[in-house]
Order: structure tokens, then sequence, then C-alpha cells
């Protein structure tokens, strides 16, 4: 079995390593390593939680061990997607240089320019950021790329989906071509294949498992979820319930865990409701500040806080240990990142548990997700107890139901419109004025127009009273013929409309 010593790392490496309490790689350090520290383009592709942080720290700290940075010319660059994952890199270099002289300098968002701009002027041999702000901070004319030996892209997948491609490819044009270039990713996308085509020279493919896989020491489970409610309030209300049932289903078993959400004002509603309810509960997204964000995961590793409510922004790359449990409260829209979140869990080898609840509508998102892992994720039992095939039975009964009352009322108001009207008394005209022979007449005109359409209107037409509702005046022959025919045909006599009138009069 290979060890930490037989890869050729620096002796004060190892120390720092053996003080952490690492002995045996992981099969991605293993293979990334030995080519890394000769000097080789590689492309890692290995799932989360397989320590790709450390395949790239590790030989960069043994490449960077002698030399000298120079003012606001970094000699490596570390690229990541997000603020946190920033933060756990500059955290590993720090654990594993402690016994080498080497400066960094982390470069995130919500942390003032000023102190950055001192730390980049000393000169840094290690420089981690993300992608907005290392450009910020470049056309601020603060920063020089041209001195970067070796450049990292960690999370390469996760970097596609928040739309950091344009930057990396901008990054990567003011870097030199003789850069040596570590590329790590837990999948591989034909964009990033793309990318990596263009950017990375006959590198060296360390693939440790099959791309999208879930580890197979996590177990997976999947609730349907229905609710008794079509409206979003009551469905979301029952979904909370439900995830209460499950995390109390699970009992001692869930010692800590990660539910995911997919919008970030659904981490805080449901952060509050878990609070109310007495659970030891705390949100993180990107709207947040940064330091309340660390302060929040530094919370949850030293468990003082128990149940991290998170947005996408914590799926990725995060190495949290010992998390018991991952709940998918949302079902994710791009099936990569339903494997990122359940491998917060089941690390190192370890066990772990991931639940997902599935609404109607996220059934869809189910079935990419099954497609990618190549297999079905088990259905459990919902703890509320809710019979799912009886909700759907009877949404199928109620449909039909309504659609008929519908249709009876309806029907029953045309009937009671096409009925006669009664004749009424027209009302005595006021005197008029004298006016002239034309104005006369054009009154005299439109009140005989009216009058027509009024008498029309009252009697149904021409047609023996069988006035068609809602059609106007202007109802052609050919269409008022079909109408007339259903009521029994144009045969209707003036004797059937002169009955009608005498029973209406003696009415």
């Amino acid at each position: 079995m290979t060890k930490f010593s037989d890869l050729d790392l620096n002796p004060k490496v190892l120390k720092a390593i053996e003080e952490a309490g690492y002995e045996t790689p992981t099969p991605i350090q293993a293979g990334a390593i030995p080519e890394a520290l000769k000097g080789r383009d590689v492309l890692g592709i290995a799932q989360t939680g397989t320590g790709k942080t450390a395949s790239f720290t590790l030989p960069m700290i043994t490449a960077l061990a002698r030399g000298r940075a120079r003012a606001r010319m970094p000699r490596s660059l570390v690229l990541c997607p997000t603020r946190e994952l920033a933060a756990q890199v500059a955290e590993n270099f720090d654990i594993y240089s402690k016994h080498v002289k080497l400066t960094k300098a982390l470069l995130i968002g919500g942390v003032s320019f000023k102190e950055q701009d001192a730390l980049i002027d000393k000169g840094v041999d290690v420089l981690i950021a993300t992608p907005g702000r290392l450009l910020d901070h470049f056309e601020r004319g603060k920063l020089i790329l041209s001195d970067v030996k070796i450049m990292v892209v960690d999370e390469a997948d996760r970097m596609l989906d928040m739309g950091f491609i344009p930057d990396i490819e901008k990054i990567f044009s003011l870097t030199p071509f003789t850069r040596q270039t570590l590329f790590f990713s837990a999948t591989m996308p034909s964009e990033i294949e793309r990318l990596t085509n263009t950017f990375l020279a006959n590198p060296a493919k360390i693939e440790v498992a099959r791309q999208a896989t879930a580890s197979e020491t996590i177990t997976q489970g999947v609730v349907m979820f229905r609710a008794s409610r079509r409206d979003r309030e009551t469905e979301a209300k029952e979904k909370r319930d439900l995830l209460r049932a499950l995390i109390e289903r699970e009992g001692e078993a869930c010692r800590n865990a990660i539910i995911f959400c997919n919008r970030k004002v659904d981490v805080d509603i449901l952060a509050k409701s878990m609070k109310k309810h007495g659970l030891n509960a705390a949100p993180i997204h990107g709207d947040l500040d940064q330091s309340q964000r660390m302060r929040t995961l530094d919370g949850f590793r030293d468990g003082s806080v128990t149940f991290l409510i998170a947005s996408d922004v914590a799926a990725r790359g995060l190495d949290i240990p010992n998390v018991s449990h991952v709940f998918n409260f949302d079902v994710p829209s791009h099936a990569e990142d339903y494997v990122h979140r359940i491998g917060r869990t089941g690390r190192a080898g370890k066990t772990g548990t991931a639940l997902t609840i599935c609404a109607k509508r996220d059934e869809k998102f189910l079935d990419e997700i099954e497609k990618l892992i190549e297999g079905p994720i088990p259905r459990i039992e919902s703890p509320t107890g809710t019979p799912e095939p009886q909700a759907d039975e009877a949404e199928a009964e109620e449909k039909p139901k309504r659609s008929r009352s519908r249709r009876s009322s309806s029907s029953k108001g045309r009937e009671r419109t096409e009925e006669p009207a009664e004749p009424q008394a027209e009302a005595p005209k006021p005197a008029a004025k004298p006016e002239s022979s034309r104005d006369s007449g054009r009154d005299s005109n439109r009140d005989n127009n009216r009058d027509s359409g009024r008498d029309r209107g009252r009697r149904g037409g021409d047609r023996g009273g069988n006035r068609t509702v809602g059609m106007g005046d202007h109802l052609p022959d050919f269409i008022a013929l079909s109408f007339d025919e259903r009521r029994g045909g144009p045969a209707a006599s003036d004797a059937d409309e002169t009955e009608s009138e005498t029973e209406n009069s003696a009415a």
C-alpha cells in the first residue's frame, strides 16, 4: 500500500502530514501527486470527499519551498468557485506548510480591499482567490500575473454552473504559457472538457471513480411527498413538518445534518421554523455577510450548531468532517448538484445517510438524477403516513366533479335566459324642443333603429322567440338556423309563435 513517505514530498511537508494524523493517501492523491511533482499538467476527476485539495496543495508546497515572491507578483494561483472553499484551501495550506516559509493571500469578497492590497504588496507565494475578486484587483492595477508558475482550478464544474468560465478564460490569458496547470473536477461536462483541451498541455488524467457517482458508504432514500392542498404555503408547511418527522425518526443516529434548499429565501424560512420548534439550526447562503458565514461554519464544525440550512453555496468542496446526515429539502434542479450535496456525508470511508423529499413537480429532476447515477434511489415510507395513492385518486375524482357542476350550472343559466321576456309598457317621452328638419330627421332615424333593435331583442329575433343569448343582433341566418334545428328545427311555425305570445299575455 502506498504511503505519503513514498511520494517524494518535501521532508518538512511529510512532517506536517504526519502531525495532521495522515499516513495513507487517497487514490486521487496517490495518482495526482507524483505527476504534479514531475511538473506535468494534471486533470483530476474524482467524486467529492476524496481528498482533491491535498492532491494539489502538497505538490505545490514542495515545488514552492525554494524561491521568493516579488511584490504584486504571486508565484502560484488557486482559483475556487466560492468564498468558503477558498477559505478551506487556505486552511489546508496553513496545515501543510507550517514548517515551510511560504506566504499566502486570500482574495475573496466580503473582505476589505485595503487589507488584501497590503498582503499583495509584500509579495505572496500562494494566491488563493475567487475569480471575481481576483479580476477586481487586476483591473485596479494591484496585481500582476506574469510570474505565476503553478495554476490550480478547483471544482471546475462548479465554476461552470456559477457562470465563471469567461472569467477563467480571461485569467488563463493573463498567466504565462509555460505555467503548470492542475485542473480538478468531480464531473466532466462538455464545456469543461473544451476548457481542458484548450489550456492543458498533454495532461496526466487521473480518474479514480466513475464520473458523477455517489459514494458507496452513503445510504440514500427518497420520500415522495404530496401536499393536502395545492397552494404553495400549505405545501411548504407540510414539507417542513415532514422534514422534522424524518429527523425525529432517525433519532440518535442523526448527530448533525446539512439541509439543502434550492432558494435562499427558503433557507431563511426553514432555519426560523426549525428554531421555533426547538431545533438548533442556522442558515448559510450567499446573501449573508462573509464573517457571519464563517462563524456559522465554525459553529457547525465544533458542534455548537446541529443543523446547517444551506443553499448550494455549501454543496461543493467544503470539508466538514463527521456529518452524519444530508437532507435535500428540495430536489436539486441540476443532477450533478445531487452528487455534491450528498457528498458532504460519508467522507473518508465513513458511513452517512442522504434523504430527499420529492414533491410532484420535482419528479422530472429526480429522473435526471437517477439517470446520472445510473440507478434508482430507494423509495422510503413517509413518517407522516400520508397515503400517496389516495391523494392522487382524490385529485383525479375531484376534477370531473368540478367540471360537471360548471356545465350544469351554465346550462341552467341558459334555460332561464332563453325564456321569452314579458312585454313592458314604454315610459312616456318628454316633450321635445323645436329643432331643424335635418336634426329631426336624423334623430327620428336613430330612434327608429334603437326601437327596432329593442323590439328584436324583446321578441328574440324573427324566429319564433328563440333568442340566441350573447350573439348580438347581427347573428347571420346560417348560424341561427343551427340553433333553431337543435330546438326543433326551422319548422317552428307562426302558430307556435302566436301560442307563445298568448301564454305570455295570459301570464
